[in-house]
């Protein structure tokens, strides 16, 4: 057998891209295991806590299509790496913050850094990988939001009782420096402009996004698993408080279900690439996550299930949910109205996801609120559920109006 080459031991691009988005959405969980401390070191207030929280996702929600169009003109390399710069730079600043203000302001800047890495992502690796594995390679980039969510609630608390959260701050903007100058090294350049770049004007890119039905299917859908997934995964601590399980632990069960949600999004690529219909896997994740949060809330904290039984209906609502994304990503690359939309297309899922993240937590705590409990929690995300599967089966009929083959590499 021959020794390998110094070639074939390298990552591929594709991956390279994947691991990016990534380490730009650590960026996003970065904070929930860091506001206790902040709240005793800037004397943060729990409103002032809940924005922080939120604030990142005021750019997707605000302008995420508008971002995907910017994504398009600059060219999919040229626009993560931007956004990884801006993520190093803020998170800088981000680290030496004195006061609630400007860590708030940071916060929302990080938003905005973090759209110009994600959104040419699932273009760029379709580019960059044979037809045939687009599907396989659109449940692995599904996975990165759940797998840094996983890695933040892990390796943060370790992090800040070592250094702090300054230090937390400032270690994650060395790793999103450190990612641009690899992505700048390791991925094939943009094409220069007047060759495959998008050659018609912003505003038409846009017009033409948004006047195609596919772009608004996948991005209402989106919204509908998103707001339900980060309301169930943000109540997570409160059941096991219920339950007596200590904080610790209960940053470790939660970082499980996180998790957990990686699987789904790496076998709906596996599956789509086997040519089971994505119509399929989405029903099922729809109704996994409908079943699992009311057999999770329904009885409530007395008298329901054991807590061990409700955690692994938490396991099936995340694992078996994440068939949903990974299954919108392959979907949406392919029905963008054309090659020079795709990032146009992702920003407008990319918006429609961040306002259910926005929406979906409250609307939970509303009702909680109103009955006294989490009781009836699982109404609320059964109503996600059933509006995704409506949404499902319209995707259908969308999908079969279009080629079946991914869109071709330039």
């Amino acid at each position: 057998m021959t020794a390998p080459t110094p070639s074939s031991r390298r990552i591929e691009p594709a991956l390279i891209v994947i691991l990016s988005g990534v380490v730009a959405a650590l960026h996003i969980g970065k904070l929930p295991p860091a506001i206790p401390v902040l709240r005793e070191a800037l004397g943060l207030t729990l409103v002032q806590a809940g924005f922080l929280l939120s604030l990142v996702q005021v750019a997707g929600m605000s302008v995420g299509v508008v971002f995907g169009v910017l994504a398009d003109g600059l060219g999919s390399r040229r626009s993560m790496a931007l956004g990884l710069w801006v993520l190093a730079g803020v998170s800088a600043l981000g680290g030496l913050a004195q006061g609630a203000a400007p860590l708030m302001l940071l916060r929302a800047a990080e938003g905005f850094g973090f759209l110009l890495v994600v959104l040419p992502a699932p273009g760029l690796v379709r580019r960059l990988v044979a037809p045939q594995r687009v599907s396989a390679m659109m449940g692995l980039w599904g996975a990165y939001m759940p797998l840094a969510t996983a890695l933040a609630l892990l390796l943060g608390p370790l992090a800040i009782a070592s250094v702090g959260w300054r230090g937390w701050w400032w270690v994650l903007a060395a790793s999103s420096a450190v990612m641009a100058l690899w992505l700048r090294h390791a991925v094939p350049a943009d094409a220069r402009p007047g060759s495959n770049a998008p050659s018609s004007p912003w505003v038409a890119r846009l017009r033409e996004t948004l006047s195609a039905r596919g772009p608004w299917l996948v991005a209402v859908t989106f919204a509908m698993y998103s707001g339900q997934w980060l309301a169930v995964i943000g109540f997570l601590p409160s059941i096991y408080a219920q339950s007596g399980v200590a904080g610790p632990m209960a940053g470790a069960l939660t970082a499980g279900v996180a998790a957990a949600n990686i699987a789904g999004n790496v076998g709906a690529g596996r599956l789509l690439q086997r040519g089971v219909p994505p119509a399929h896997l989405m029903a099922t994740g729809f109704v996994t996550m409908a079943l699992a949060a009311a057999a999770t809330f329904a009885s409530g904290a007395e008298g329901g299930f054991p807590p061990a039984l409700r955690y692994g209906a938490m396991l099936l609502f995340s694992s078996v949910g994440g068939l949903v994304p990974a299954t919108l990503f392959a979907l949406a690359v392919r029905l963008a109205p054309s090659e020079g939309t795709l990032a146009t297309t992702i920003g407008w899922m990319q918006q429609w996801s961040s306002f259910g993240q926005f929406a979906g937590p409250p609307l939970v705590a509303a009702v909680a609120s109103a009955v006294g409990g989490w009781q009836w929690t699982w109404v609320a995300t059964g109503a996600c559920s059933v509006a995704g599967l409506m949404l499902t089966a319209a995707l259908a009929r969308a999908s079969r109006t279009v080629s079946q083959t991914p869109v071709a590499t330039a």
